[in-house]
């Protein structure tokens, strides 16, 4: 934990849900489960130029919010970041700032990108990557699980699906560690829309050279794509491949830090993994629900509307905490253990509703294959160093994570 202390969970109106700090104490269980108790639908006061705004907390408060796409929006941004500046310069363009009509032809456009032949051919490459990546680090000594392999996985994966050169994937990494988090803390807001801005201006050139020259990819098919007679725009293009880049690395990459930490602490659960008590699909579920990269999103009432019995006016952000909804008492059982066997887990980690996550198939896709790469190579995994948090307001998770993997014995 690093920053400033911890307020007491008793003073709700004291925890300032924008800060990145509040995210790195070690309390967040005790506090979020004070927020679904006491103040539900909860106002967040305005702090300095930024306006207040409504946190949900329960899950059937933030599932019904998502599932109600005509009366909460997301054109006015969909995380803290963009809400609180006053809007998003992606808005009516990019598929997650985008809602109504247009969504559902961008959304249907993107869909027909990820061809059954396309994924096929992008599972098995994420298969045989992830038991590289996994075999180099076996009986290596400690190293650090976060650049050696989580890192290395969903950028290479994102990579495949767009057909990016490999020597450019180092180069967004960078940019998409710096966009919407920090490893360190210390990156200022200009250094945020920097980065920002150089993936926009690579994908602005890589976007004109495919519409010359198109290939069998995700940024082809939208460069020559077509709505009604009509080609997309240009920046209608360049801002859904910075979504996807950005939507394809940050969340698999923490889910997969998170997921092996979670392994090396709860000895239960690795054992069930390996002896096949917990299959890799109900693991890859918890595992999601466990980690919940993205801890919120948000919305904009477009009416009037109750929420639990809080009136929120038109006009009002309303910011969906799934970091919380997905360990709320009334849906889960016993949401603070990890069992990889859960059933039901209808976890909100991708979201839900119309815009629920495009990629999803992806992320479910690299996680299962870690897994199941865990199981068949992995005899023990040891946490030896502390592992690092993210600094940040909306991705929660770990920057580094030193561990030791011991190999399996009688490896499949």
């Amino acid at each position: 934990m690093s920053g400033a202390a911890a307020h007491p969970i008793g003073d709700l109106d004291l925890i300032d849900l924008t800060d990145p700090h509040t995210f790195q104490r070690d309390d967040l269980p005790d506090m979020w489960r004070a927020f679904r108790d006491r103040s539900p639908v909860h106002w967040h006061p305005a702090r300095g130029d930024a306006p207040g705004f409504w946190a949900l907390s329960r899950y059937p408060d933030v599932l019904a919010v998502y599932r109600d796409a005509d009366r909460f929006w997301s054109e006015g941004g969909t995380v803290l970041a963009t809400l609180l500046a006053g809007g998003d310069s992606a808005a009516g363009k990019m598929l997650a700032v985008t809602d109504g009509v247009r969504h559902r032809e961008i959304k249907a456009v993107l869909q027909r990108s990820f061809s059954a032949r396309v994924v096929a051919r992008i599972n098995e490459r994420i298969r045989a990557r992830t038991r590289r990546l996994v075999a180099e680090v076996l009986d290596a000594g400690e190293v650090d699980f976060v650049p050696r392999v989580a890192e290395q996985l969903p950028m290479a994966t994102i990579g495949d699906l767009l057909d990016l050169p490999a020597a450019d994937l180092p180069m967004l990494l960078r940019c998409n560690k710096l966009a919407l988090s920090s490893d360190t803390g210390t990156t200022s807001p200009l250094e945020s829309v920097a980065a920002r801005n150089e993936i926009l201006l690579y994908f602005a050139d890589l976007v004109a050279a495919r519409r010359r020259n198109p290939g069998d990819d995700v940024v082809s098919a939208l460069a020559t794509a077509r709505i009604n007679g009509s080609p997309l725009r240009e920046d209608e293009v360049v801002y859904n491949c910075y979504s996807l880049i950005i939507g394809g690395d940050e969340s698999s990459r923490v889910a997969a830090t998170g997921t092996v930490l979670a392994l090396a602490r709860h000895h239960d659960q690795w054992r069930a993994l390996l002896d096949g008590s917990a299959s890799v699909a109900t693991a890859t579920e918890e595992a999601l629900r466990w980690t919940t990269p993205a801890m919120h999103f948000g919305r904009r009432a477009t009416a009037d509307v109750e929420i639990a019995g809080v009136r929120v006016r038109a006009g009002d952000i309303v910011t969906l905490w799934n970091t919380s909804a997905n360990f709320d008492e009334t849906e889960f059982a016993d949401p603070g253990s990890f069992r990889l066997g859960r059933r039901p887990n209808r976890h909100l980690a991708l979201g839900h509703g119309p815009h629920f996550c495009l990629g999803a198939f992806l992320g479910r896709a690299e996680l299962s294959g870690l897994l199941d790469c865990l199981r068949d190579l992995v005899g023990g995994i040891e946490v030896t160093g502390a592992p690092r948090r993210i600094y940040s307001n909306f991705l929660f998770g770990h920057s580094s994570l030193p561990v030791v993997f011991r190999p399996r014995r009688s490896a499949r």
